[in-house]
């Protein structure tokens, strides 16, 4: 540009000849009078492109091999010298390479799709799962997170759970409609089979019984994208992607679930006061009209969980995802209802709860709760040291000293008793129980009855009193009346 303004010059104000100016420089005179005719450099300007009869009858076979490709994975899809080798291999094509590259890329050009600019109404919301990586408790594992945007404000809410389940899209919501403080009047979604269940063509849709329970309770309308067109729902994409770079980078380090969605709602609370581009208002201030168009929270939130029907096997074991979980032996063969939470697993008979455990992800494991097995453990005490349920149960050196005073003392029927000991954890706390068995063997008194009752003065504040009938190993005080000449012997010792 330079040179082009010195050339210019040279000749409009300086007043020399072309010729001149075009030798100095190193010009042809051609280009000296381009110069002269144009203030800047016109550019370059490509003539119509010349047409090639050569590839004419070829045209119809490139364009069918490459709208085939658009049903292939995106690595299997032709090249432009692939097509080329097939036209000459299989359709005998005299022409260049180069018609034919040129032609594939005006076609590629020509099929790539257009979009239109959108706005979106207040109330309105659109979610989607995304993946990342987290340290659990000094473990790597894969979060799969559930994020909700509001298009109309681009308020969002972000939580974390160990796999994309039933429970955990229930749970999202659940948590979601909370930190909104109300429900959108309708959501959009991608085709999950966690919402949907059948795909009947066009916008209809065969929900699933879970989905459909939510949608009834918190009464919002829904709509489903297109199946694998992600465009559809763009805002929540872009919030996937927004959440995985800035909440979880570095990778978060924490010791629970519950530690880390306190971080991603602390995120999501500070990014209101962002102000984005081309808005005057903080995505706090855009929520408010959110809020106002949103549909009102229910008086009780939904039970977030999967229930399924399963039966109590011979083991008093309940399958659930692959995992088996315990239930109190007397349960055993009985029909049953299993609730399946994200962090645990509630297990129901006859509207009672007969069973709580922590949610196993794990494949093929069994999680038992050992009080489950004592009172069978009561009648069978000679599985006592092969129980599986009992394996590994942590309980405190005085648990282990009373079994062997009570086998000592009574033989066989010593584990019977040191089971029945154990029962009752089935009522009271194993701290409680701990310091009543403490006492006793600091008494010498080894039976159930008397752990049990020093476990109930305890509780209840008052002295024991034990009856040592039943002990007849412990030497027995011989206590009798005192009398009056008891006293006048020790006054005769002041006296001397």
């Amino acid at each position: 540009m330079e040179i082009y303004g010195r050339v210019r010059r040279a000749v409009l104000v300086e007043g020399r000849s072309q010729r001149s100016v075009a030798r100095d420089f190193g010009l042809s005179r051609t280009t000296v009078q381009k110069m002269l005719r144009f203030a800047v450099p016109p550019g370059y300007q490509r003539q119509q492109p010349v047409k090639r009869p050569k590839l004419g009858p070829w045209i119809g076979v490139i364009d069918a091999i490459l709208e085939d490709d658009k049903q292939r994975p995106v690595k299997q899809r032709h090249t432009a010298k692939r097509l080329f080798d097939r036209l000459r291999e299989e359709h005998g094509f005299t022409g260049g390479y180069t018609i034919v590259k040129d032609y594939v890329r005006s076609a590629q050009l020509r099929g790539r799709e257009m979009f239109v600019p959108l706005t979106h109404a207040p109330g309105e919301a659109q979610a989607d799962f995304g993946e990342a990586l987290v340290v659990m408790a000094g473990v790597e594992c894969k979060a799969h997170y559930l994020a909700m945007d509001l298009p109309h404000s681009d308020d969002c809410f972000v939580i974390a759970f160990p796999a994309e389940t039933t429970e955990a899209f229930l749970e999202g919501h659940v948590r979601a409609f909370a930190y909104f403080d109300a429900v959108p009047t309708r959501i959009l979604y991608d085709n999950t089979k966690i919402a949907v269940a059948r795909i009947l063509g066009g916008e209809e849709r065969q929900k699933t019984r879970a989905f459909s329970e939510l949608q009834s309770h918190y009464l919002f309308a829904d709509k489903f994208g297109r199946p694998a067109k992600g465009n559809d729902k763009g805002k929540v994409e872009g919030l996937v992607g927004y959440a995985r770079r800035n909440f979880m980078v570095p990778i978060p380090r924490v010791n629970s679930w519950e530690e880390l969605n306190a971080h991603l709602e602390a995120e999501c609370r500070k990014r209101r006061e962002r102000r984005l581009r081309g808005y005057a208002e903080t995505i706090g201030e855009r929520f408010e009209r959110d809020h106002a168009a949103m549909l009102p929270l229910p008086a009780a939130p939904y039970e977030a969980c999967e229930k399924i029907a399963a039966r109590v096997n011979s083991l008093s074991l309940v399958r659930y995802r692959g995992n088996d979980y315990s239930v109190p032996t007397h349960y055993g063969h009985r029909q049953v209802w299993v609730k399946g939470y994200v962090h645990e697993v509630v297990i129901v008979c006859a509207s009672e709860v007969i069973a709580r455990h922590e949610r196993s992800y794990e494949r093929e494991a069994v999680i038992f709760d050992p009080l489950h097995y004592l009172a069978l453990l009561e009648q069978k005490t000679r599985a006592l040291d092969q129980a599986a349920p009992l394996a590994g149960w942590q309980l405190p050196e005085c648990f282990a000293q009373l079994r062997r005073l009570l086998e000592a003392r009574l033989k066989k029927h010593g584990s019977r008793e040191y089971v029945q000991v154990l029962r009752l954890m089935e009522t009271f706390a194993i701290e409680e129980l701990t310091l009543a068995i403490e006492d006793a063997l600091q008494l010498g008194t080894i039976s159930f009855d008397a752990v049990k009752h020093l476990l109930l003065c305890r509780i209840e504040r008052r002295p024991p009193r034990l009856d040592m009938e039943n002990y007849p190993h412990l030497p027995r005080a011989q206590v009798r009346t005192t009398q009056a000449s008891d006293y006048m012997s020790l006054l005769a010792e002041v006296g001397a």
